[in-house]
């Protein structure tokens, strides 16, 4: 069972990495590197006498990205945010992320700021853990955005599922990621060579996590990301990146 798992698991994650190949006909590929840092924890140190305050958690993340072949800045976020522990494995959380960016993601630079809600569920099976987020987001475009029109609130779905697999004949601590991220624009932004209804993008990762100790774990892996631009001049993107994360978890 636990092998039949791993392999479902790998292919999994080539089936989303060939099928955005396939569907990909068009499209400008670049190498990127991602640096993420996301800590997690809760307000029970407030008080350790009061355990509804461990209900109450925080999230704060960071991130860099790095296009063109690696060498400039393309684009980074800022997303801090709040949450409530409804069970031990489901969260529901909401806060604000800002994302300047740049090319090659953008013609030209531009601030975008969100609003965001989102609900995380977590779970140990005897294959390995599972987890999933799924997110909404509000965003809102600076005037130097691309032809970002009238309307300039973009509305996008985000569903992502994860799979760590424990490699214990290796480490104890190591485990095999495989997850992958289907992001859905909602409406249609003014200028349809912006953000158009439907479907976005795709990010399939797979990759390695290692456990530094109980407050740590790093994840190294490659990405790949399809960005669909069905009513844009500009053509569809697939990103090949090298992802490095940093979690903690207080």
């Amino acid at each position: 069972m636990f092998k039949k798992i791993n392999i479902f698991a790998v292919l999994v994650v080539l089936g989303f990495v060939f099928s955005n190949s396939a569907a990909a006909d068009a499209t400008v590929e670049d190498f990127q590197v991602w640096g993420n840092v996301t800590a997690l924890g809760n307000f029970g140190a407030i008080n350790p006498n009061n355990p509804d305050l461990k209900k109450f958690r925080w999230w704060m993340e960071g991130q860099g990205r790095f296009g063109n072949d690696a060498t400039q800045f393309t684009q980074s976020l800022i997303r801090p945010g709040l949450g409530y522990a409804l069970t031990d494995k489901v969260v529901v959380w909401a806060g604000y992320a800002w994302a300047p960016t740049a090319e090659p993601l953008a013609a030209r630079p531009f601030n975008e700021h969100r609003i965001w809600q989102q609900v995380t569920w977590a779970d140990n099976f005897s294959f390995g853990r599972l987890s999933t987020r799924s997110r909404f987001e509000q965003r809102f475009f600076d005037h130097h955005a691309p032809l970002s029109g009238n309307d300039d609130v973009g509305h996008r779905f985000r569903q992502l599922v994860k799979l760590a697999v424990p490699l214990p004949s290796i480490s104890p601590e190591l485990s095999f990621i495989v997850q992958s991220e289907l992001f859905i624009a909602m409406n249609t932004v003014d200028n349809p060579a912006f953000i158009s209804r439907g479907y976005d993008q795709n990010r399939a990762f797979v990759g390695l996590g290692y456990k530094v100790n109980q407050y740590a774990t790093v994840e190294l892996g490659y990405m790949n990301q399809f960005i669909n631009r069905p009513h844009s001049a500009r053509p569809d993107q697939m990103m090949h990146n090298f992802i490095a994360n940093l979690f903690l978890n207080f």
